[in-house]
């Protein structure tokens, strides 16, 4: 091939899709338009998220198979059903590890080494950050490139990579990413709230095993949960927008006199039944009483509670949980950070109002809300960005 061919988003989009699910889900590979379209709409693991119909499916197949990096076949059993498949594994003589590190540059664009390597753990396993760069510069030494590496961003310490498909000029004048976080509230805070409330009602058992599963397989929460009960220094503990009661029972297991606060009542009877020997109480975030047994909190953790506010509520929101700490007492938060705009995620099947938020503009919140000895933990989480955030109240 003396050149790359010139992809669309949405066929760099459908491509990526093709190649994840051939390796992820290859019992169900190749895909039905429907599969296609799901893959392709979906919000977990995709940048930007979209919502295509099945038409701009079918478009952008019919380009890929004009660019030989598609095909289409039909079901050999049953119904005649049409199937999608790549052949851009092929066609661009792609090893494993190439394959997989331009799979997750198709889905989510420009990333850095560190990201390649969590992002791609279910497509090919990496040894570590070296193996990434290494087949990167390989990527980038073919006689017709596949990929370019990037210049850093403000506040980034490593480059970024991003993939040729879509041309080379696309990846050099990549500028800054605008991110609406305010879409959240586009009806209004009130019908935010609703939503937030029916999707909460419905989420039961199945995905309090997820949230329960990820914890455990979450070394860093861990040490950072059992040192915020190390600081409360035997002072009670709130666990603020606590759902299932996942981290409740955590710190209730490392010895905190915990309280679980929940504006759901069904979150709160779900926790309560899951955890019979933890306390539960209804109440809002926002109007957090200090504990009847002392002068305040010694800790206030609120585990993903701030994804569910536009940028605009946060500093009222924090205002409202360092309000009840006692002096000394400490505010925990791990917070999803990103580019996304779009103003839902789905969790266990239910889409519930979610924004992504800036990492910088939360390290400036919680030095506006009068919190001290500011800690930050960037981390990457199962793939996600997580930020993770711990201040003293003065």
């Amino acid at each position: 091939m003396t050149e790359l061919p010139v992809l669309t988003p949405e066929e760099q989009r459908v491509l990526g899709c093709l190649l994840e699910k051939e390796v992820t889900v290859p019992a169900s590979y190749p895909l039905t338009l429907n599969a296609l379209r799901t893959a392709c709409n979906q919000t977990s693991s995709r940048t930007p998220v979209v919502d295509y119909d099945e038409r701009t499916i079918q478009d952008a197949m019919r380009g890929l198979k004009d660019k030989s990096l598609g095909r289409v076949t039909w079901m050999d059993y049953g119904r005649r059903t049409l199937k999608y498949a790549q052949s851009a594994a092929q066609e661009l003589e792609l090893a494993d590890d190439e394959r997989a590190l331009l799979t997750v540059l198709l889905l989510r664009g420009p990333q850095a080494p560190g990201e390649l390597k969590t992002r791609t753990e279910r497509l090919f396993g990496f040894a570590d950050r070296e193996a990434v760069e290494e087949c990167l510069a390989r990527m980038a030494a073919r006689e017709v490139p596949l990929v370019s590496e990037l210049g850093r961003r403000p506040g980034q310490q490593d480059s970024r990579w991003a993939h040729l498909l879509g041309g080379a000029q696309a990846a050099v004048a990549e500028g800054p990413v605008l991110v609406d976080r305010e879409q959240i509230l586009s009806d209004g805070p009130a019908a935010r709230d609703r939503a937030l409330d029916e999707a909460f009602e419905v989420l039961a058992d199945e995905y309090a095993d997820e949230r329960e599963l990820a914890l455990a397989r979450a070394p860093f929460e861990w040490w950072l949960l059992t040192r915020a009960v190390e600081l409360a220094d035997g002072a009670p503990i709130a666990d603020v927008g606590c759902g299932a009661g996942a981290v409740s029972a955590y710190l209730a297991d490392i010895g905190a006199d915990v309280t679980g606060f929940d504006r759901v009542p069904a979150q709160v009877q779900l926790a309560r039944r899951r955890h019979p020997d933890v306390l539960f109480e209804e109440g809002d975030l926002r109007r957090l009483l200090r504990p009847a047994t002392a002068a305040g909190w010694g800790a206030v953790v609120a585990w993903d509670l701030l994804n569910h506010f536009a940028s605009s509520e946060l500093p009222a929101v924090l205002a409202s949980l360092v309000a009840p700490l006692t002096v000394g007492g400490v505010l925990v938060v791990a917070v999803e950070t990103g580019a996304s705009s779009h103003p839902t995620k789905a969790l266990g099947g239910v889409e519930v109002p979610w924004v992504q938020h800036d990492a910088s503009e939360l390290r400036g919140f919680f030095a506006a809300a009068g919190l001290g000895d500011v800690e930050a933990y960037h981390v990457l989480v199962e793939g996600d960005d997580r930020l993770y955030l711990l201040g003293r109240r003065g």
